[in-house]
């Protein structure tokens, strides 16, 4: 990876604190991060450090309470919702844990549902999304519904539904979580794929392991950054 690299996503001096019942309880505790083109990234921490948090600040999902966040050249506090989640519907790709497929809908229409949001045509919609399921290794399950399909498959198809826009950013958010450890394997192998591809990979986990592919990895506890470790892999790549 070349160090001239743009950062994709920048949190500079970060907190998020909410306010339940009266009481203010911090769940970001003034974290600072920067995310480059071509990163693969984990944000590793216990339950309860503060990870689900960062995620939505990440994934630009949530604003800061204090701090400001940057997706590519734009402070995200400074835009209305509907003009984010235009940006954010076209640089970041999400896959979460419990895959979020829409029950009635089949691979091939869950996969397209994202460029409805876009603009684009029905036809272009499913010639896109037929393409990225025959990618991720489903072309003969295309009509197949969520039940009809296993967890690793519908792990899957929300990968290729978070490619549908062409991101420059996935996040994934203990993609691996519900699956088992060969089919784990194999999506986190689709992950690195993807990274080598050029795409950007920001991973959630509580599981080290899942960790052994980053070229960074991210500590968090009780909403700060310990440690912001550079593996060997992200000096060979540069």
């Amino acid at each position: 990876m070349a160090t001239t690299a743009q950062p994709v996503i920048s949190l500079q001096d970060v907190y998020k604190t909410y306010h339940l019942d009266g009481i203010d309880v911090p769940a970001i505790d003034g974290i600072s991060l920067e995310i480059r083109q071509g990163d693969f990234v984990a944000i590793v921490g216990p339950s309860g450090s503060g990870k689900s948090t960062a995620m939505n600040l990440v994934g630009c999902l949530d604003t800061a309470t204090k701090g400001k966040i940057y997706l590519g050249e734009h402070n995200i506090n400074l835009l209305e919702e509907s003009d984010l989640a235009q940006i954010r519907g076209k640089k970041i790709g999400f896959i979460f844990q419990i895959f979020n497929l829409i029950p009635s809908l089949n691979a091939l229409e869950n996969v397209a549902l994202p460029m409805m949001f876009q603009d684009v045509s029905r036809d272009e919609r499913m010639r896109k999304a037929a393409r990225l399921l025959q990618r991720v290794g489903l072309e003969n399950r295309m009509k197949h519904l969520p039940n009809q399909l296993s967890g690793g498959q519908r792990q899957r198809v929300a990968i290729a539904r978070a490619l549908i826009n062409d991101p420059e950013i996935i996040l994934a958010d203990e993609p691996t979580g519900n699956l088992d450890t060969k089919t784990g394997d194999e999506v986190m192998t689709l992950l690195k794929d993807l990274n080598r591809q050029g795409k950007t990979i920001i991973l959630v986990t509580h599981n080290n392991e899942l960790t052994k592919l980053a070229d960074t990895i991210v500590y968090l506890k009780d909403g700060k950054i310990t440690s912001h470790t550079q593996t060997q892999k992200s000096h060979k790549k540069r």
